[in-house]
């Protein structure tokens, strides 16, 4: 597959090389008996990516997909016949030709070296549950832990938390594939443990972690070192700070940032390795009716901070939740994938996190959705998101 060059919103040709992407995917180990073999693993690894980012989701959605653009598949292919692979292949290849952990190091080397996944100072950790994946009259489905690079918009890892596992055992496999040398790593309370601390900082990274009331005496430690330095206006206390005002959707946000040298007679820094500092966030929310409601977290941190970064730690975090997990859901309806072959609803999670990977790079100013909306109707469109590179 050769270089293919179009025109994009700046009147400017740009060289896309999607044949690129193409020589990665046909890295990934094929586990197919060659004998019946019609497309190559590169091949159908690209149909189902650029139908993800049209939106279909299930084997039979992409074939169907795939049909109606098999003219186009097969010019960009080169192909000498149309490129319709059927809904049985494409259960085969999700099911059983695939090994997730072959798939995902090949994604994970293409995002590292496409999108500067290694300057993102950021990760964040954090679970979703395929609701679709639980059968009938069970409570547990295929449950995955993801690392994700909020600055970067990109999915790094992802695993399977066994069924006899949890996020906390299954947090501690996912860090250790990553390189976390110079990063900070945040999680939600769930994280906040002396293991998974050990992990982070094993491997050259700092943790922030945040504290909640399911560890009731360190949260309310925290919360009293802060009620009592805000009494003085924080004047006896080493402090950062740093403060955000926010506009739009009928409310005004203002939140405030404080990052706290650990206290010398903090009673909790010897069960936390490395610590260095405690920190709070404020929300203040008004509403367009008058009303306001506010929020305050606590954290705990291995690194001492400026307040901008601390500030931009603590609201990338929620990245993962807002602007991932809320993606898959409305524009990718992951918890509707009624698919419960656990191989194959890990391979089409991590192809569909590929996917928003992709479409977040894209320099158009739309949404998640529109943006997957305009690649159903625009081949042009589509070939961009798909060949994107961040410059």
């Amino acid at each position: 597959m050769d270089y293919i060059t179009i025109e994009v919103e700046n009147d400017e040709s740009r060289l896309l090389n999607i044949g690129e992407l193409y020589g990665v995917l046909g890295q990934v180990h094929d586990w197919r008996q060659e004998k019946g073999k019609r497309y190559t693993i590169g091949i159908l690894l690209i149909v189902v990516i650029l139908a993800k980012l049209c939106g279909e989701n299930t084997p039979y959605g992409i074939a169907e997909w795939a049909k109606m653009r098999g003219k186009e598949l097969q010019q960009l292919f080169g192909y000498h016949r149309q490129v319709i692979p059927s809904n049985k292949t494409l259960q085969r290849l999700t099911a059983t030709s695939l090994r997730d952990e072959d798939l995902q190091a090949t994604i994970r080397h293409y995002l590292h070296q496409r999108y500067g996944g290694q300057q993102s100072v950021l990760i964040t950790i954090d679970g979703k549950t395929l609701r679709g994946t639980i059968p009938k009259g069970q409570t547990r489905g295929v449950h995955l832990l993801a690392a994700y690079l909020p600055e970067e918009g990109v999915v790094l890892l992802q695993i399977e938390v066994g069924h006899k596992d949890n996020e906390i055992v299954a947090a501690p496999k996912l860090l250790r594939q990553l390189d976390l040398k110079g990063r900070v790593v945040s999680g939600d309370a769930m994280f906040t443990q002396r293991e998974i601390s050990v992990t982070v900082l094993a491997q050259g990274g700092d943790y922030l972690w945040f504290v909640k009331d399911n560890q009731p005496t360190l949260h309310e430690a925290i919360r009293k070192y802060f009620l009592e330095a805000m009494e003085n206006d924080f004047e006896s206390v080493p402090i950062r700070q740093y403060e955000t005002n926010d506009k739009g959707h009928g409310r005004v946000d203002d939140r405030y940032y404080y990052l706290m040298k650990l206290p010398d007679d903090f009673a909790f820094k010897n069960l936390w390795p490395s610590i260095k500092a405690i920190g709070m966030a404020i929300r203040i929310t008004e509403k367009s009716d008058g009303t306001t409601s506010d929020d305050v977290r606590y954290f705990i941190v291995s690194r001492y901070l400026s307040g901008k970064r601390f500030a931009q730690s603590v609201r990338g975090h929620w990245g993962i939740e807002n602007s991932l997990h809320w993606v898959l859901d409305v524009t990718f309806n992951e918890d509707q994938s009624r698919t419960q072959e656990r191989r194959m609803a890990d391979n089409l999670s991590w192809l569909r996190r590929f996917a928003i990977s992709l479409l977040k790079q894209h320099p158009s100013k739309d949404s998640i959705k529109g943006k997957s909306q305009i690649a159903g109707w625009s081949n042009d469109f589509l070939l961009q998101v798909l060949a994107t590179q961040r410059t």
